[in-house]
């Protein structure tokens, strides 16, 4: 099953990229808007070996991943603490809900106040949209711990710290994981959106620079980079969950199928 998927997936990327060497050639756009696959090609080819280049993607992955920790940690501290402290997720509940709908880059005028195009712009925006993405999913984990369990670990009289380490930690695992993955996207977006709109170094800074000196080919091959950046970190997140989540029946049907 899975040598077929990949098959089907080489096939499909195959035509992508035919059809997009094929459309401007026929001149069914103009190729200064949107060049064919073989020129994007080269742009990025001449991209790698450019020292300015891995200098920008390695501001950009410093700021995703320094914001996704800073993120991650915080929602799940702050989702266990609401879920288990008594009336602190109803004192929060409306803050909550008042502050999650936000969007991310709402808050750029106020990044740019703050801290002008430096790194701390780029967290300040990556943390805000990934926080949200664990933190609501740490709350679904431990509303989902089975009350039956709980009484259970009560009774042998186990503390609050180990009813959190044994009883609910496993239940709460697997929502935390899905959160991270989801946080992990995110935090790329906001990054390469931030640098983008705000100027911070890194890729979406060179996808703006290429873009306004008309530099068609280079922007797209950046563009190019930013997905593949997406695609790996995707593909490194659903691997991590998958060994984290070992013991857990999810995962073992995935194995098995």
């Amino acid at each position: 099953m899975r040598g077929e998927n990949a098959v089907l997936g080489a096939a499909g990327l195959a035509a992508f990229l035919a059809a997009g060497e094929a459309v401007p050639r026929l001149g069914l756009v103009k190729e200064e808007y949107f060049p064919p696959t073989s020129r994007i090609a080269d742009a990025l080819v001449t991209e790698a070996g450019d020292g300015t280049f891995w200098a920008a993607l390695g501001s950009t992955l410093t700021g995703w991943a320094l914001g996704l920790a800073l993120a991650a940690g915080a929602g799940i501290v702050a989702g266990v603490l609401l879920s288990v402290v008594p009336y602190l997720r109803e004192a929060t509940a409306s803050t909550v809900e008042f502050l999650r709908p936000i969007p991310s880059v709402a808050l750029i005028p106020l990044a740019v106040l703050l801290y002008g195009t430096e790194l701390r712009s780029v967290l300040l925006l990556v943390v805000y949209a990934a926080f949200w993405q664990v933190l609501i999913q740490v709350l679904y984990g431990v509303q989902d711990v089975d009350p039956v369990a709980e009484e259970t670990a009560r009774s042998y009289g186990l503390g609050g710290w180990a009813r959190v380490r044994y009883v609910l930690w496993p239940t709460a695992l697997p929502y935390v994981m899905t959160g991270v993955r989801l946080a992990a996207a995110v935090a790329l977006i906001l990054a390469v959106t931030a640098e983008l709109v705000i100027g911070a170094p890194g890729l979406g800074a060179r996808i703006a620079v290429a873009q306004t000196s008309q530099a068609v080919p280079e922007m797209y091959a950046l563009i190019v980079v930013t997905g593949l950046l997406g695609l790996l970190i995707n593909v490194g997140a659903r691997s991590v969950e998958r060994r984290a989540l070992a013991w857990h029946q999810s995962v073992r049907g995935e194995v098995a199928v």
